[in-house]
């Protein structure tokens, strides 16, 4: 009997690029039994003007730049590996990344669940209705906590399966432990989280293993 197709995720980067903390949590979510990509938006690109016209494109309500051509590269190509369903692949971002995770989602129906850290809403919220399932995670003071309460509402009108956190007292990158805003227990919660929202809405979804 051949082995079972094995789930996939996309692992998407902050503004610091696909750095090592980046390739950690590949890392971690391959030891959970997911193929694991992680994705350089930066790569071959000017890193200062790539944030630029992703902010630029974010003002104007846009849900198509650059780095959406990317992403539908890279979930097609790691749906493309035999050993992976095409049909179960979610998604993880955080800042740059999870803004631009929200809007990718909106926009392609491949995804079968995504979660956001402090990421920003689109500017077209009814857009956040096409959403696959949402687990996301915000500090509870940030530029980027609004976006919680916007998916909230509209992700509850159209009836998408969603879990939304704040975590008091943290402070953006809360997740990145090589960096000063390192909350562990925060880290440790919503990683949890992730991966019980992902074990019922990405491994729970197409084929049955």
């Amino acid at each position: 009997m051949a082995p079972a197709p094995i789930l996939g995720v996309v692992v998407i980067h902050e503004a610091f690029g696909l750095n090592d903390n980046i390739r950690d949590i590949c890392r971690r979510f391959a030891e959970q039994g997911y193929a694991a990509l992680g994705v350089d938006l930066f790569a071959g690109r000017n890193r200062a003007v790539c944030m630029t016209r992703r902010f630029v494109g974010w003002l104007a309500g846009s849900l198509d730049d650059f780095s959406m051509t990317s992403l539908k590269g890279a979930i097609g190509q790691l749906g493309d590996r035999p050993e992976v369903d095409a049909g179960r692949i979610g998604a993880v971002r955080f800042c740059l990344g999870g803004t631009v995770a929200i809007t990718w989602a909106c926009t392609d129906n491949r995804l079968t669940a995504i979660a956001p850290y402090y990421g920003s809403a689109p500017r077209r919220p009814a857009a956040l209705r096409r959403l696959c399932p949402v687990v996301g995670s915000w500090p509870d003071k940030d530029f980027t906590t609004g976006a919680a309460a916007i998916l909230e509402n509209e992700l509850t009108t159209a009836g998408v399966a969603h879990d939304l956190k704040l975590y008091p007292g943290t402070k953006h990158s809360f997740f990145n432990d090589e960096l000063k805003n390192y909350d562990a227990a925060a880290a440790a919660d919503s990683w949890q989280r992730v991966l019980v929202f992902f074990a019922e809405h990405v491994r729970g979804n197409g084929a049955q293993t």
